[in-house]
């Protein structure tokens, strides 16, 4: 399957997409106080894509926030800030990176510690906030998915203060969840799914 999304910047995506159960695609919800993004995952990182269902049905970021925000870079979150929530993730994953998926505006990627191998915390993820893009990330860090709604969330989430290391002032804490929608459901939200 291909798909084709404009989004309102006049961003053009478009890929491959892969049916879940019953006609059914895996979508990430993520839940803040500042509103609803929903995340399209690629099925070209497949081992990142299921890290992600697995840890969302488990709940794991559950109550957990975003913890470092950039205005015009990332907004991130997951595991803990600290070395020990890269370097001692129990979610370590090989890269994938793809020269399709690139750091664009929405786009969802895995977060890392400095390591020669590029292994991604499993349990970090970012959002890129850049509009323009940041393509110096292209091959070092993997990205999984794309917002497909909830641009406008992003963009609450990140303009917030925040302190000196990028912590925001008040936290914004995440409930992050799994859905399963047709291809007409994501028709009605702007994504054109192709057989």
């Amino acid at each position: 399957m291909s798909f084709c999304l404009t989004l309102g910047t006049g961003i053009l995506l478009s890929g491959t997409l892969t049916k879940g159960q019953d006609e059914n695609y895996p979508i990430g919800q993520i839940l803040t106080e500042k509103g609803e993004m929903l995340i399209w995952l690629h099925d070209e990182t497949p081992n990142h894509k299921d890290h992600f269902i697995k840890l969302a049905q488990e709940n794991y970021w559950d109550s957990l926030s975003f913890n470092r925000v950039i205005k015009d870079f990332v907004v991130q979150g997951g595991c803990p800030d600290t070395p020990e929530g890269f370097s001692d993730s129990p979610y370590l994953i090989e890269p994938e990176f793809n020269d399709n998926l690139k750091h664009i505006y929405g786009a969802v990627g895995a977060g890392r510690d400095d390591n020669p191998d590029k292994l991604s915390a499993g349990c970090q993820f970012y959002i890129v906030h850049d509009k323009e893009g940041i393509p110096r990330l292209d091959g070092n860090y993997t990205i999984f998915g794309q917002v497909i709604k909830g641009l406008d969330v992003l963009e609450a989430v990140a303009t917030v203060p925040t302190d000196s290391l990028d912590a925001p002032e008040n936290i914004i804490t995440l409930d992050v969840n799994m859905l399963y929608l047709t291809k007409e459901q994501l028709a009605k939200l702007g994504y054109q799914v192709d057989q």
